[in-house]
């Protein structure tokens, strides 16, 4: 047997697949095989004691469908030297370990691009469409306009013509993009490890809730400069500063680094609640949906169709349903945080040297126009956010269906 080719097979452990081991002189090595699945180890030892040899092949194969572990050993006789194989001193053992790492079908970084991208996608629809109604919610927030809502429009289209509404657009996509794209695939994998930790058949509301909290605070920690530039470059006297670049050189020069930080405690202190009431009111009201008798019958319908249906009739809650529920989710967030909004803005606003802390901003607001002055803006902010988030929402859910983003 020794200085023989020999096949050691796991057919009845691995599916009909097979590993192959060649050894000859006293050598061994490791063959190669291929469709185990995710992975696998081969794990291959060979002993000589004295004139004897001792070969031990183990092979795990870990798949989606559970782990096989099989083993396989084979003893040779005197080596050429004629050596007894009874020897009891161990002359030499070698390990030798190999772990292939197979490609998946949908790589899992290549479905966290689709992920990230079917968010930024619905960001830059989304604010686009809605970049009027932005502009006219800044100059209440940031100028302190009083003029009614008309006579703002007026203004502005007599100053700076109709692409003054779209003043900052392209600085806000470039914050909101990423910040849409982290926020809504935090929030799937976020609750998608939380529903794994509890073990629960479905998501409950504590959960979503939670996840929606996290993933504001994942996305503001790492989009909150853009916003502070894009506030700076929309202030009195920003049109200065040249552009972004421009506006981004000024900070750093005369405030420092941290200055892109201004207003991070109410900003996450915003963040917080706001994705947790957007997401967690979108997903309870799609769940209550679907547990209905309509949303069963929707189900059975998608389930008929299959691959026929296009990207619209794939939508879960139909188009109709994703652009309302996402209408009302983006309105109750946007009315439960809108005075940590107002109190986020004048922080950015201000200069170093007259530097006030968050609480001292807020009491500042309420001496100079009352409770109501943390809800400046507000009006024109709802009329933003309802088509924003219902064009948000729909444009996430459509792309995921494009791109074939498996769930997290």
């Amino acid at each position: 047997m020794y200085g023989q080719d020999r096949s050691l097979s796991f057919d009845s452990l691995i599916k009909g697949q097979s590993f192959s081991d060649q050894a000859s002189g006293g050598g061994g090595g490791a063959g190669s095989s291929s469709g185990f699945g995710l992975g696998k180890t081969v794990r291959l030892v060979k002993r000589r004691r004295g004139g004897g040899g001792f070969l031990s092949v183990s092979l795990s194969v870990k798949g989606s469908e559970g782990v096989y572990v099989g083993e396989s050993s084979e003893s040779w006789g005197p080596n050429e030297d004629g050596q007894s194989k009874g020897a009891e001193t161990e002359l030499e053992e070698e390990t030798v370990t190999l772990k292939v790492e197979e490609k998946e079908k949908d790589l899992g970084a290549f479905n966290t691009t689709k992920h990230l991208l079917a968010g930024a996608v619905s960001a830059a629809v989304s604010r686009t469409f809605v970049a009027p109604l932005e502009r006219l919610k800044l100059e209440y927030i940031v100028r302190g306009e009083q003029k009614n809502l008309f006579d703002l429009i007026k203004t502005i289209a007599a100053t700076q013509g109709l692409k003054g509404f779209w003043k900052g657009n392209f600085v806000n996509i470039l914050r909101t993009a990423p910040f849409k794209a982290i926020n809504f695939y935090a929030y799937d994998t976020y609750r998608s490890h939380l529903l794994k930790l509890t073990g629960n058949e479905e998501t409950t509301n504590f959960e979503r809730f939670v996840a929606g909290a996290a993933s504001g605070i994942t996305a503001t920690l790492l989009c909150l400069p853009l916003d502070t530039i894009r506030t700076v470059m929309v202030a009195p006297g920003g049109e200065a500063l040249g552009g972004l670049i421009g506006a981004f050189r000024h900070m750093i020069r005369t405030e420092g680094f941290f200055s892109l930080y201004k207003g991070l405690v109410p900003s996450i202190a915003s963040m917080a609640p706001s994705g947790a009431v957007f997401y967690g009111v979108y997903d309870i009201l799609k769940s209550a949906y679907l547990h209905s008798p309509e949303g069963r019958k929707r189900i059975q319908y998608m389930k008929q169709g299959g691959q026929e249906l296009n990207a619209l009739e794939q939508l879960e809650l139909g188009p109709i349903r994703t652009l309302l529920y996402g209408a009302i989710a983006g309105a109750c967030a946007e009315a439960a945080t809108y005075p940590f909004e107002v109190v986020r803005r004048q922080l950015q606003m201000q200069v170093h040297a007259t530097k006030l802390s968050a609480l001292a901003t807020c009491v500042k607001i309420v001496e100079r126009g009352g409770v109501p002055a943390l809800y400046a803006g507000l009006i024109p902010s709802l009329l933003q956010v309802l088509p924003s988030a219902a064009i948000s929402y729909f444009v996430y859910e459509f792309m995921k269906i494009v791109l074939k983003v498996e769930s997290a």
